[in-house]
């Protein structure tokens, strides 16, 4: 995710330090969160638990514009680390795989207002996808093994993992998802490509840094700034959705989502073995 992507706190701590907590913000009256139940396998990676471990291995480290990124394997598993700090590895990966299906179940709501357990309505033909933040591909995969996409866009803004992905050693967890036609990845800034022209797309969803409430980069505290939210809802076509990664749940992220014109906004909640649970932020466009 190092696309402007997934430091993933509560993993936000240089190698190999401890893991901190971070407190989950209480819900406000008027939200509405709801969770899906823990299964045998439960959040993004963090990164290893104290104790004995096996070591890792440097297969690739690179600097860039916005620092360093180095690709590690341990063991049957590979991560990936920005200036310092584990973003996140390849062992799991469940909530950025729910980010991509619950926006695509919040298409399929009866309208931009509707509230979950309605009756949904006539599917949208051919759906466009943007999302924000190749990492470690798991949502490009859940979005490649759905047939409903009629295009999947992927903006990335690391040339490094890029690379890992088309030719090096993660290509052959992606290689076939970067092979569908239907997919594009675009070696670019999220909000450069949203503020220049193009097209609306039906969904996007946004996998960048460590959620809007704990940012690595000015660029991406600027994407989560009440003028990136309104760019966001303007690159959505009339009653399109904004799915948005976190951390954590926040309360003070549903209300600039709300500040920033978008209706139906609501949480669902992903549980994770330690800290607080992941969050999938929703929000729809007026239609």
């Amino acid at each position: 995710m190092v696309q402007q992507q997934s430091g993933r706190p509560p993993s936000f701590s240089p190698v190999p330090s401890a893991t901190p907590v971070i407190p989950a913000a209480p819900a406000p009256p008027e939200s509405r969160v709801s969770a899906i139940p823990a299964g045998p396998a439960t959040g993004p990676p963090r990164p290893p638990a104290a104790g004995p471990q096996e070591p890792p291995e440097v297969l690739d480290r690179r600097q860039g514009p916005h620092g360093e990124v180095v690709l590690r394997r341990r063991g049957d598993r590979y991560e990936i680390i920005a200036n310092g700090c584990f973003l996140m590895d390849t062992s799991d990966g469940r909530s950025e795989r729910l980010l991509v299906r619950a926006a695509l179940e919040a298409l399929d709501a009866p309208g931009p207002c509707a509230r979950p357990g309605t009756a949904a309505g006539p599917a949208r033909p051919a759906p466009s996808l943007l999302i924000g933040g190749l990492g470690a591909g798991f949502s490009l995969l859940e979005a490649a093994a759905e047939p409903r996409w009629g295009s999947i866009t992927v903006v990335e803004r690391e040339a490094a993992v890029i690379d890992w992905h088309r030719s090096g050693p993660l290509n052959r967890l992606t290689g076939e998802a970067l092979g569908d036609p239907r997919t594009t990845v675009l070696h670019t800034g999220l909000l450069e490509h949203l503020k220049a022209p193009g097209p609306r797309y039906d969904v996007l969803c946004l996998d960048i840094d460590n959620g809007p409430d704990w940012t690595m980069t000015e660029d991406n505290n600027s994407l989560y700034s009440a003028s990136g939210l309104i760019t966001c809802r303007f690159r959505l076509t009339p009653g399109g959705v904004l799915a948005v990664w976190s951390a954590a749940p926040s309360s003070r992220f549903e209300h600039a989502l709300r500040n920033a014109g978008f209706r139906n906004v609501r949480t669902t909640l992903v549980p994770v073995p330690r800290g607080a649970p992941d969050a999938v932020h929703l929000g729809h466009r007026a239609a």
